[in-house]
């Protein structure tokens, strides 16, 4: 049952970096910023543990904590943050129209898109149990806590390259866990892992469970070819089998590469709608950090404010 037309300045969409560095730059600049948290308040963070690379936190800190940390800023400077879902847009008029999943109807003079991307994971009861404890989805976010030790990367295309020559520069030996008997990376790519002398590919090879009780010690592998079962003992598993966008309410409005992800201006975060604004993991699907999510932010709003102030409406 709708409540009624709520009118505001800027909605952000999303939390995590992108969404409340946004509303930091949006309030500060009386722009009144709504956002909507979603299912998912602050991110990917909300599931990582040590965060050692951005910049301020000299000894590190915890992803939820930053997280709360960036929460608190963003409300000091009055941002009106919701714990709501956004299920549903109307980007066709100049007024950007958006439900709640209660139905709550609400317009916006400009919009902020920060919806994130989520990992893709094997699917496994024992990768969901050690996560954070020797399972990640990232490489340089956590590669630098394995250093030393032997470890393994799941995946065929080139984020499983990249990640797993991030890691050979950290660790004695790299175990490539391959499901097919070739690589979907490109051509490039595939040649620097094969010419690294401390990746191992394993072909045609699946995990099927991840080992350890407090931590990871090794994974239970099968080879899809003639069903040998063997263990690999490593301290980690990283897990490169690609991100989703989260970004299907915005589909048959906002322009999108195939897997997902939102296009933007080159340089800007202007989408093909005017007055609608993409930052964060939503639009990148290069660099997925906590540091370049929140540069997208400042961004996004500086171009909201810009848009808004163009159009004398504020």
């Amino acid at each position: 049952m709708s409540k009624g037309v709520e009118h505001v300045h800027c909605a952000i969409i999303g939390s995590g970096p992108a969404g409340y560095t946004a509303a930091v730059y949006a309030a500060r600049a009386n722009m009144k910023p709504v956002l909507f948290t979603g299912p998912e308040p602050g991110g990917q963070l909300m599931i990582t543990t040590e965060v050692e690379n951005y910049p301020g936190y000299s000894d590190g800190v915890q992803g939820p904590q930053m997280m709360e940390d960036f929460r608190k800023q963003a409300a000091r400077f009055d941002t009106d943050i919701r714990g709501q879902m956004i299920t549903k847009v109307d980007f066709s008029g100049p007024v950007h129209k958006m439900w709640n999943e209660a139905g709550d109807e609400l317009h916006a003079d400009a919009v902020i898109i920060s919806t994130g991307a989520s990992a893709k994971w094997l699917g496994l009861e024992s990768e969901q149990r050690l996560m954070n404890m020797g399972v990640s989805a990232c490489a340089v976010c956590d590669g630098f806590f394995y250093r030393g030790k032997e470890v393994a990367v799941v995946g065929g295309g080139d984020t499983a390259a990249e990640e797993a020559l991030y890691l050979s520069k950290l660790c004695p030996k790299v175990n490539l866990l391959v499901r097919r008997d070739e690589m979907r990376a490109s051509k490039i790519m595939q040649d620097r892992v094969l010419n690294t002398e401390n990746i191992q590919v394993h072909w045609n090879t699946e995990a099927q469970e991840i080992l350890g009780t407090e931590e990871v010690v090794g994974v239970r592998v099968i080879n899809n070819k003639t069903q040998a079962v063997t263990e690999v003992p490593v301290s980690a598993l990283f897990v490169a089998i690609g991100h989703k966008p989260n970004t299907d309410i915005f589909k048959g409005w906002i322009d999108m590469e195939a897997s997902g992800y939102l296009i933007t201006k080159p340089g800007r975060t202007h989408t093909n709608i005017e007055g609608v604004f993409a930052s964060g993991d939503a639009q990148d699907n290069i660099y997925r950090q906590a540091v370049t999510a929140a540069g997208t932010g400042c961004m996004a709003a500086l171009d909201a404010e810009r848009y808004l102030t163009e159009k004398g409406i504020i």
